[in-house]
């Protein structure tokens, strides 16, 4: 097995990290290995079912969206325009 040492981490994440292993029982170490796994080889059965529910969410999303139009955003930009120059206008005859 190779060893990997990590430098210059914030105290921060250090203490967090030894918290995150208190929680799950576990060495500082240890902990650090299975963050590692986790964000290198994944938990296929958890990613899948993570994948699974952004894919549900994002079809209800879709579903519920049908047939609306969305405004551009050179719309939106010259709306923003518009009102900021009522804003303008408003203060200047104010003055």
């Amino acid at each position: 097995m190779a060893t990997l040492t990590v430098r210059n981490l914030g105290e921060d994440v250090v203490r967090r990290l030894r918290m995150r292993a208190a929680e799950h029982g576990r060495s500082a170490e240890a902990e650090h290995r299975e963050i590692l796994r986790l964000a290198l080889t994944g938990d296929d059965a958890q990613q899948q079912e993570e994948r699974q529910r952004i894919t549900e969410r994002l079809a209800e999303f879709r579903r519920r969206t049908a047939g609306r139009g969305s405004t551009s955003a050179a719309q939106l930009l010259q709306e923003v325009r518009a009102e900021r120059m009522k804003t303008l206008a408003r203060s200047e005859k104010g003055d």
